[in-house]
């Protein structure tokens, strides 16, 4: 059973160049299709992406891991205390200050 395969490069590589030729021809026109293909894609990725919300489990899981901060109730009143005093400085210069190349 033993028969000689030969294989027609010629026929073959025809079709190649057949082949070649058509997408030569056509290479502008397969690009920007190639190109709408992967902006669509994106855009409809992007869209079902943008509109998915968390589900209740994975909003409670991000809630544990975050860190509470405390913050004593003397720094409190200590931030309120200065606050309240804050001191509004007068600008003696309001004259130049406005415009400061006029004489």
């Amino acid at each position: 059973m033993s028969k000689d395969i030969k294989f027609d490069y010629k026929k073959w590589l025809n079709k190649l160049l057949a082949i070649f030729e058509f997408v030569k021809q056509y290479i502008v026109i397969i690009f920007i299709v190639i190109l709408v293909c992967i902006f669509s894609f994106l855009v409809l990725r992007i869209n079902s992406l943008a509109g998915s919300e968390p589900s209740e489990d994975e909003v409670t899981e991000q809630l544990l891991t975050v860190k509470r901060l405390r913050i004593d109730q003397s720094a409190v009143d200590k931030i309120l205390e200065l606050k309240d005093s804050n001191v509004s400085v007068k600008v003696l210069f309001d004259k130049y200050r406005n415009n400061p190349f006029q004489e």
